[in-house]
């Protein structure tokens, strides 16, 4: 597949699943092309039948012009209906959901795989046959991927989505996708932090008074953890907040 989305992935990133557009939507945006190239088989059918001299040979000419047209026309629109073909991609990767689009200007929209709720499949019953279907991803957040048009084997890809998704949030449970720590907001109220558990559940104090806590519980972390997903989502804090947040946690286990 193409290097683009390569060059799109975050550390620690990897990519599960990478498609283009079922070929039928290559047919689709080569329409011209196709109609342009008929076109000019049947100015070459008209023109074989016409006298090659006087009006009849004046006509012939013509439409031997008309038919050159189009096979050239028809020929360069195939070709960037083609390529723009071969740039479109659709990623799935261990953390979000990459959509690139463009020949020469490139844009790449990406979805969370948090922020992912569902996804529904829409087939007729040539998408059916030819197995080919458009995903309407349904998120949290007013930006990002809204509708992936034309997949092969879309319900391959919406399975292979939502398993990476609870892989994700596993991984997160687990404090496996820590970030560096980031600057706070300001007068933004953070929820409390989860006290320090021991082996029977009590508090552990501090071994200095300097030093941060030792221990937490997972359980505790991962309730803390959804109580800010749930702050950022709603914007009361920000994605830096967040991320400084789950850091300070995660070390505390």
């Amino acid at each position: 597949m193409g290097r683009y989305a390569e060059s799109l992935l975050a550390d620690g990133e990897r990519i599960i699943l990478e498609v283009r557009q079922h070929p039928v939507a290559l047919l689709y945006r080569g329409r011209w092309a196709i109609a342009a190239l008929v076109g000019a088989l049947v100015a070459l059918f008209l023109a074989s039948g016409l006298p090659t001299d006087g009006i009849g040979g004046g006509v012939r000419f013509g439409l031997g012009l008309v038919a050159i047209v189009l096979v050239v026309g028809g020929v360069v629109a195939g070709g960037w209906a083609y390529l723009q073909w071969a740039a479109d991609e659709d990623v799935l990767t261990n953390r979000r959901v990459i959509q690139v689009r463009g020949v020469v200007n490139k844009v790449a929209a990406d979805s969370s795989l948090e922020k992912i709720n569902d996804a529904e499949m829409t087939q007729s019953w040539l998408g059916r046959l030819l197995n080919f279907g458009d995903l309407d991803v349904m998120t949290a957040s007013e930006a990002g991927i809204e509708r992936m048009r034309t997949l092969p084997d879309p319900r391959g890809f919406k399975r292979a989505m939502l398993n990476a998704k609870h892989e994700y949030e596993l991984e997160l449970a687990r404090g496996g996708l820590a970030g560096p720590p980031l600057r706070p907001t300001s007068g933004v109220a953070m929820p409390p932090a989860p006290p320090p558990a021991g082996p029977a559940g009590g508090a552990v104090p501090s071994s200095s008074p300097g030093s941060t806590a030792a221990a937490t519980s997972p359980e505790a972390v991962t309730r803390t953890l959804a109580q800010l997903a749930e702050l950022r989502d709603r914007g009361a804090i920000s994605a830096e907040d967040y991320e400084r947040k789950k850091a300070e946690l995660l070390d505390r286990l």
